[in-house]
């Protein structure tokens, strides 16, 4: 069972260290032998620093891309993953062993699957990998099924992340903004970046075995993507589902962009916390988890009233106090007007049942309509005037008077001192709250009114719960879907436009007729754009003027129709959208279940009437062995290929260097990884981390990580490697025989003629391993699936039977030996099958070395 594979697992994890430390050892030694002489070694006292990575990093592959790895030498003594892994990728995906087959003509059964898209910006983490495993491995034990499979790649613009990585790069080499280039030159300056380091995703991919489809291989900004994205704006416009309105948004002052509400991270303030905030002074820090008091003088009176907030600043756009109606408090000011004490502007008084609750505080609230949704809504309904008082990089604006200019929690501070200068501070205490904080940059969130593009959600949210209480769509685990209707039966509208410069622009234009601006026009082009305001307006051609929108599509916008548009859409003849829409199975982490696959079902239910797929499957969160989540401020972040090839802990070390990370945490972080990695991370190889993986892969169950057990399925790699070695000795012709050829297997109920029971048994327990692992694969049990063929491999097949056909093997009874070798033969080559979606280098290595079946191609 699964205890026994980790007892077993981390048996063989006590052996990482020492076989890092000989990998190291070795690899110095060829390197002294590459010099020409072995240099004099260092003295005891300064042990030189081992480097788990030599071996593979000095490695020189023979084989040239593409061509199939010569198999006719002896195997090596020992397994090294970087000379097993090298080449097999390059050959299956030259041979075409990944292309899915559009053709009508083909009958076989499709599966079919979308690889989330990564972000341009970076390289993939731990996470990635967690994904591509599972996927590679539904991909290639359906290809061996007899199924049709389709895998397609991509990769995503990521338009806030990548506009502020090139961004930063401006700045700091060339000393200029993307204004300084204009947004021409500055969208050909991300586009070079792009090219050039956009590629190390999919090296990445490529290394951990990904048996993608390249040939499909798309990118959410390309020119059939750009089409996909217009067409579907235009058509979400013309049914009346898109329109633009000025109304709250959740602005992020760093990015100067509004934000949509999953976007928002929330952090709940039990108690007041002084934190440090993007865009503001690194030395200062702001309370958060207090509420103020001060008070409005009534206008021509002596009288007050008190109010509280926990936004102090947004008091200079107050433009009224609201009590209820029914309070005997305030009846006498009913009509009156309250003095600002900082800008020219008099308070109302206003009477709103709504937005008071009497038994609440004084039972009077400030009003300020455009930094708060509940204010905004009372506002409206009063007819009150809308006052934004903060730019968008988070400064006071210029009708702040004494606070202009003054970053907006600077201006907190100096506010509050103001008002008790003044008399009219009325105390402060402790208020739990919760903190709004983008996402991306970790800025506090400020409601700002902005005119944006907005999709009208309802509809679509409603196909979308009916598709799965229907049974047409699956998800699973199951338990995802109490949290799908809660979110999709709750949907407000979703803000798709982002004041940025890199991603889809907004296909909308600002019209002018003889220099008067009317209302702004969808269309496809400015020449449809122009057409349309000359036949709406009925004016001349000439006397029209227009101006596209500057702002961008959210990101999600575009992946939401990533699974058809990757197929061709909205050209429903195209062959791939016709032989592969929809797709099987979207499977990815429980994480982005908002994110990206409720808009993936609403966007094609809405635009071509279908799923995208039949089934969901969401695998958990990867944190690190602490449960902790893997982030990069807290210095947890690993590349795949630092356990692939290894690492030592001086990389590590400069890699937190070079992050953006504050020094607390880069201390912490760096005690972490010594503690844990004190040699580095030991090369493991694309088997290992995908097994290790995998076999961590339970359904609905964060995986905490531990490399440790990783490098210990690297050691069963090694078993499996000197196992098979030692059974070709059993299939090795002896001197002056024929060499063996493998007879066909009894048929079922034919075990009789086989003379040992072992021979029996264990192709007993192969069945039973090929008849599990199938159940299980269906089910999308990885966890078990590890298990079952881990268990044949390690305690079955090694421990026991080939221990028992030892004496068999040293008998001069011919029928019987080659009875034996022929299960044995079929151990292997079935037991390979069987484990070769699970690790796919070191089985093909192994399998190409087995001899032909009867009458049966190497295949």
């Amino acid at each position: 069972d699964a205890k026994k594979a980790d007892k077993a697992a981390k048996k063989a994890a006590k052996e990482a260290k020492f076989a890092a430390k000989k990998a190291a050892q070795e690899a110095q030694q060829q390197k002294q032998a590459a010099d020409g002489a072995a240099k004099p070694a260092a003295p005891k006292e300064a042990p030189p620093v081992e480097d788990p990575a030599a071996l593979a990093t000095a490695y020189v592959n023979p084989t040239p891309a593409g061509e199939l790895k010569a198999m006719s030498g002896p195997m090596a003594q020992k397994y090294l993953p970087h000379e097993v892994e090298a080449s097999w990728n390059a050959w299956w995906e030259a041979s075409g062993y990944y292309r899915g087959n559009s053709d009508p003509a083909d009958t076989r059964p499709k599966f079919s699957i979308c690889l989330p898209p990564p972000n341009v910006t970076g390289s993939l983490h731990l996470g990635h990998a967690l994904t591509v495993a599972v996927q590679d491995l539904l991909a290639r034990w359906k290809r061996m099924s007899g199924y049709n499979v389709l895998w397609i790649p991509g990769t995503d613009h990521a338009g806030i992340a990548t506009q502020v990585v090139v961004e930063k790069k401006l700045k700091k080499e060339r000393g200029l903004t993307r204004h300084d280039l204009g947004r021409e030159e500055f969208l050909k300056t991300v586009f070079e970046w792009k090219e050039a380091y956009g590629q190390r995703i999919t090296m990445q991919l490529r290394r951990l075995g990904c048996s993608l489809d390249w040939s499909r291989e798309v990118f959410t900004m390309d020119e059939q993507r750009a089409a996909s994205v217009k067409a579907a704006f235009l058509r979400f416009h013309k049914e009346g589902l898109i329109y633009r309105d000025v109304r709250l948004t959740n602005w992020c002052c760093i990015l100067r962009s509004g934000i949509s509400d999953i976007e928002v991270e929330y952090e709940d303030l039990e108690a007041p916390k002084r934190l440090s905030v993007p865009g503001h002074p690194k030395d200062r820090t702001y309370v958060f988890g207090r509420i103020w008091s001060f008070a409005y003088k009534v206008d021509g009176s002596d009288e007050e009233i008190v109010v509280a907030t926990t936004r102090p600043e947004t008091m200079l756009g107050d433009v009224a106090v609201a009590v209820h109606p029914d309070d005997p408090r305030y009846k006498q000011l009913h009509g009156k007007q309250l003095v600002h004490p900082f800008v020219a502007r008099k308070i109302k008084l206003i009477l709103d049942p709504v937005l008071v609750d009497m038994s609440f505080g004084t039972g009077a609230v400030k009003v300020t309509p455009a930094h708060d949704p509940n204010d905004f809504a009372c506002g409206r309904r009063h007819g009150l005037d809308e006052i934004t008082v903060f730019t968008e990089e988070g400064k006071m604006a210029d009708n702040c008077g004494m606070f202009a200019g003054m970053m907006r929690f600077d201006a907190r501070v100096e506010l509050l001192a103001e008002l008790k200068r003044r008399g009219l501070h009325r105390g402060e205490a402790d208020n739990k709250m919760r903190l709004g904080v983008c996402q991306r940059t970790g800025d506090i969130i400020e409601p700002m009114l902005k005119p944006q593009w907005w999709v009208d959600c309802s509809g679509m949210a409603r196909r979308a719960v009916e598709a799965v209480r229907q049974g047409e769509l699956k998800i699973i685990p199951a338990e995802h879907e109490r949290t799908w209707y809660a979110w999709l039966e709750n949907i407000r509208d979703w803000c798709v436009s982002r004041q940025l410069w890199w991603g889809h622009r907004i296909p909308a234009y600002f019209p002018t007729v003889k220099g008067e601006k009317v209302e702004v026009v969808v269309a496809g082009s400015m020449e449809e754009a122009r057409e349309a305001v000359v036949e709406r307006e009925g004016c001349a051609a000439e006397d029209v003027s227009l101006e596209q929108e500057e702002d961008v599509l959210d990101t999600w916008f575009s992946s939401g129709l990533f699974p058809f548009s990757c197929l061709g859409w909205p050209d429903e003849q195209a062959p791939d959208y016709a032989a592969w829409h929809p797709t099987s199975l979207l499977e990815t982490g429980q994480d982005i279940l908002f994110f990206w696959v409720a808009r993936m079902v609403m966007c094609s239910l809405q635009l071509t009437d279908r799923l995208p797929f039949s089934e969901v499957y969401l695998h958990a969160m990867v944190r690190d062995k602490r449960g902790r989540k893997m982030s990069k401020s807290l210095g947890n972040v690993i590349d795949p290929l630092e356990v692939i090839n290894g690492v030592s802990l001086a990389s590590m070390f400069a890699k937190l260097d070079a992050g953006n990370i504050e020094p607390k945490e880069l201390a912490a972080a760096k005690k972490m990884n010594e503690e844990e990695f004190p040699l580095g991370i030991p090369e493991c190889g694309s088997d290992a981390l995908r097994f290790g993986l995998l076999a961590f892969c339970g359904q609905g169950r964060d995986v905490n990580l531990d490399i440790a057990r990783v490098v210990a399925y690297r050691n069963f790699c090694n078993k499996l490697w000197n196992a098979t070695r030692f059974a070709f000795l059993y299939l090795d012709a002896a001197d002056g025989q024929a060499p063996f050829r493998p007879a066909e297997l009894p048929a079922a109920g034919g075990a009789a003629n086989l003379p040992l029971l072992a021979d029996a048994w264990i192709l007993s327990r192969l069945a039973h391993a090929v008849k599990t692992l199938d159940a299980q694969l269906t089910a999308y049990d990885m966890a078990a699936a590890v298990t079952t063929v881990y268990e044949f491999w390690y305690k079955e097949l090694c421990d026991v039977y080939l221990e028992a056909v030892k004496p068999v093997m040293k008998q001069e009874d011919a029928a019987a030996k080659h009875a034996t070798q022929t299960v044995l033969h079929a151990c292997l080559h079935h037991g390979l099958r069987l484990l070769h979606p699970f690790m796919p280098y070191v089985t093909e290595e192994l399998y190409q070395r087995l001899p032909l079946l009867a009458r049966e191609p190497r295949a």
